[in-house]
């Protein structure tokens, strides 16, 4: 960290069971890449809520039952109080995850921007409402510091017509029902460090996999995106910890006719009892799935279809959009799951042997960046994201003009 004085960019990342944050030196030019320190709140919501940050391993906190995200905030609030050290925060960013039609830019947050977001929680139930909240407590108590409002479907406005569309009536095109797409800020942080390691090849044909609890692909060509698997919501594409991933919406109509579900009831199927936890019913984590596998009782039966399941629809949704781009470049695996979990990736790639992918196996278990065999005729990488950089940059360059 810089001196005493020197000025900070604090950037929030508020999920509906944690809450991050990352605090960046606010000098001169971009950011550093690697923050002063960052840290966490999780569990918030459970019955073993903890908090750590750089340097403290996590501890356990309790957090009010009435309101625990506006509790989690306090916490941050401290802990950034004890380290501050007579530094200010001068800027803080916030990791918005629907911004609409209208949002295709970071933006200054005020009392009306803050009341456009509150109409798109409904479109990312798990995210939006959490963040707003913080921007609101923040509005209220320090209006004297700026807070930017970046988006995570911004990156996706390059998408053509075409593959914003949904086939329903026009009217509702009109009325805002097209798809979105999500995870930009990941996706905007793989425009900069994918060339820096692949070069002219990352401006081909590129799908980036950020597989973590939440899921997406993102095909892009002049590191623009051009495809996408989430659409309206953070809902659709892929198989997720806990979400459906695309469904039939014919299952949805039984559900509700026939089973008699309320809509509040299918939400929390969809959002929250679905996906890898649904199917396997023991965990929506792969790390915890994959040592389960083996063995002829039920749990590890569940654990396999589970698992094959979730590789199936990666590698399904990855060949529609090779489709897409024309063919296939490179291919970074990006995220929790994407980062860290070798076995996830060469399933996924020997799915994808058919278009030439081949890993060098030592590579892929060391996490490299780079683990494909020389013979493979797609480069496949490893690129660990860094979303809030790319918040305090846009924060900051915002802010100063």
């Amino acid at each position: 960290m810089s001196g005493h004085g020197s000025d900070l960019i604090l950037v929030l990342n508020c999920g509906s069971s944690s809450i991050k944050f990352a605090v960046f030196e606010a000098g001169e030019g971009p950011p550093a890449r690697v923050p002063a320190w960052n840290g966490k709140v999780q569990g918030i919501g459970g019955s073993t809520p903890d908090f750590g940050e750089t340097g403290v391993p996590p501890f356990a906190v309790t957090l009010d039952a009435s309101d625990p995200h506006r509790a989690a905030l306090q916490i941050i609030s401290e802990r950034l109080a004890v380290r501050l050290e007579g530094r200010r925060i001068v800027t803080v960013a916030h990791r918005v995850v629907h911004g609409g039609v209208k949002y295709a830019a970071p933006i200054r947050v005020d009392a009306a921007v803050l009341a456009d977001l509150i109409s798109y929680v409904p479109l990312a139930p798990l995210h939006q409402p959490f963040a707003l909240e913080a921007m609101e407590i923040l509005l209220r108590e320090r209006p004297d510091i700026p807070q930017v409002a970046c988006f995570d479907t911004a990156f996706h406005h390059t998408l053509d017509k075409v593959e914003r569309q949904l086939p329903l009536p026009y009217a509702a095109w009109e009325r805002g029902l097209r798809r979105y797409g999500f995870h930009g800020l990941s996706y905007a942080y793989m425009t900069v460090a994918l060339p820096e390691r692949h070069g002219a090849l990352a401006r081909g044909r590129t799908i980036v996999a950020h597989l973590g609890s939440g899921a997406s692909l993102c095909g892009m060509r002049e590191l623009r995106s051009v495809a996408t698997t989430m659409g309206f919501s953070a809902l659709d594409g892929l198989m997720m910890g806990t979400r459906t991933g695309v469904l039939d919406p014919g299952a949805l109509l039984y559900m509700m006719e026939i089973e008699k579900l309320s809509l509040q009831e299918v939400a929390h199927v969809l959002y929250h009892q679905s996906g890898l936890l649904g199917v396997s019913g023991i965990s929506s984590e792969p790390r915890v799935l994959l040592p389960l596998e083996a063995g002829d009782e039920p749990e590890a039966s569940r654990a396999r279809d589970a698992l094959a399941l979730y590789v199936r629809r990666i590698v399904r949704e990855i060949g529609a959009q090779v489709a897409v781009l024309g063919g296939l470049d490179l291919l970074v695996f990006t995220a929790g799951v994407g980062e860290h979990s070798a076995e996830i990736r060469k399933r996924v790639c020997d799915g994808l042997a058919f278009l030439g992918v081949a890993l060098d196996p030592v590579a892929n278990a060391a996490d490299a960046t780079t683990i494909s065999a020389p013979s493979s005729a797609v480069i496949v990488g490893v690129e660990p994201t860094n979303e809030e950089w790319i918040a305090a940059s846009h924060a900051r360059r915002l802010v100063t003009g």
